[in-house]
């Protein structure tokens, strides 16, 4: 059975229970039998794997290996993953290096086959892996019970990989951009509305910028690591999030938005 987390509280107040009891929670989950199980087989079996073709041909490494990247709604699209992989990430015509999602990427990467070969063998390669897949994993768990949480999960790990491995300030908002979890967070707290997305890419980066420093006092993508800046964004788009959903007052969402951003 696998430790379903607890989460009694809507909103902020249910982020920082969250926060506090995370560590224990997460502990239990990673040890949960449907957890450890599916961990267990990808450490034994992962090694054996050499190409793309053997690894979408194993739905239970497959499963694992696109959880980590939070990708497991194409565990049946065995053909376009395969594609994903081969084309590796060095190419400019590589299929990942097309889609904006740059979890593809991630994945292509991180598993070698188009590149450089394979490093499914390597010994610290499973634990690259799992780490990950526990993480997406448990924030999966904790969108089953509120979907906005999980999104806000993934703020400090998706701002932490994008400044690893971007440096030019606008690619760093196109790679927020370019992320879902991460730019929902963002639309959210900065209270754009739905058909924001069907603005020029351009136009789109301006207003992105343009918000982050009315809200977060910086445009500049290397300062959101910050832990204030941070739970700031947390904070509101959690506010948003629940309001939307509640229905809440128009009056009592104004005066929590702005206690949130004066916090």
């Amino acid at each position: 059975m696998t430790f379903q987390p607890v989460i009694p509280f809507s909103g902020y107040s249910g982020w920082r229970f969250l926060q506090r009891t995370l560590d224990n929670q997460k502990t239990a989950y990673v040890q949960s039998n449907e957890v450890k199980r599916a961990s267990d087989y990808f450490r034994e079996n992962i090694g054996k794997v050499r190409t793309a073709e053997d690894l979408v041909n194993n739905r239970r490494l497959l499963e694992v290996s696109l959880k980590a990247f939070g990708l497991e709604a194409d565990i049946n699209n065995k053909y376009f993953i395969r594609k994903v992989l081969e084309d590796g990430v060095l190419k400019d015509d590589a299929l990942s290096n097309k889609l904006s999602d740059k979890r593809y990427s991630a994945m292509a990467l991180a598993f070698g086959f188009g590149d450089l070969g394979s490093r499914t063998a390597l010994a610290r390669f499973p634990d690259e892996i799992l780490n990950k897949y526990n993480d997406r994993s448990f924030e999966a768990a904790v969108g089953e019970q509120n979907d906005s949480m999980r999104l806000a999960m993934n703020v400090a790990p998706g701002i932490s990989d994008i400044i690893e491995k971007t440096t030019s300030a606008d690619a760093r908002w196109f790679a927020i951009m370019g992320n879902p979890p991460l730019r929902k967070v963002f639309e959210g707290a900065f209270g754009l509305p739905k058909s924001f997305g069907t603005l020029n890419l351009d136009q789109q980066l301006g207003i992105f910028k343009s918000r982050a420093e009315q809200i977060l006092g910086s445009n500049d993508v290397g300062t959101f690591t910050e832990p204030d800046k941070q739970e700031k964004l947390i904070r509101l788009y959690l506010i948003r999030s629940e309001a939307s959903t509640a229905g809440l007052s128009s009056g009592s969402v104004a005066l929590s938005l702005l206690q949130a951003s004066q916090g």
